[in-house]
């Protein structure tokens, strides 16, 4: 139960994070493109791979703190299902282009996202 607990704080402050970084983004670009989805999107995936090539393999963190920050945190803040929404809104509006970067951008960035935080890990050992 304890376990349940710490998932539901992590992913409630990762989704108000999500909230409020990707408001931020649109004060800043244009909502002609899903920004905010995928930079939240990067972010995420380099916050995982710190906590898991980093933190943990070095033991700078218990078991609890990983599920709050990894399925918790990470899984509230990160988000797949809108930039799935986001995807087939812009190919129902015939923005196919658009639609196609939207996703290739978020597949490469966040796979990079989470190699750069391992190569990062890497640097600090």
């Amino acid at each position: 139960m304890v376990n349940y607990l710490i998932v539901s704080l992590g992913a409630a402050l990762g989704g108000g994070l999500r909230y409020g970084l990707s408001k931020l983004t649109y004060a800043f670009l244009p909502i002609s493109f899903p920004y905010g989805t995928l930079i939240v999107n990067i972010t995420g995936s380099f916050l995982l791979g710190l906590v898991m090539f980093f933190l943990d393999p070095k033991e700078m963190i218990s078991a609890r703190l990983r599920l709050f920050l990894t399925v918790g945190f990470c899984g509230g803040f990160t988000t797949f299902s809108t930039f799935s929404y986001e995807t087939i809104y812009l190919c129902r509006d015939s923005e196919y282009l658009i639609a196609g970067f939207n996703i290739v951008a978020n597949v490469i960035f966040c796979l990079a996202g989470v190699y750069l935080a391992y190569l990062f890990s890497k640097l600090l050992t």
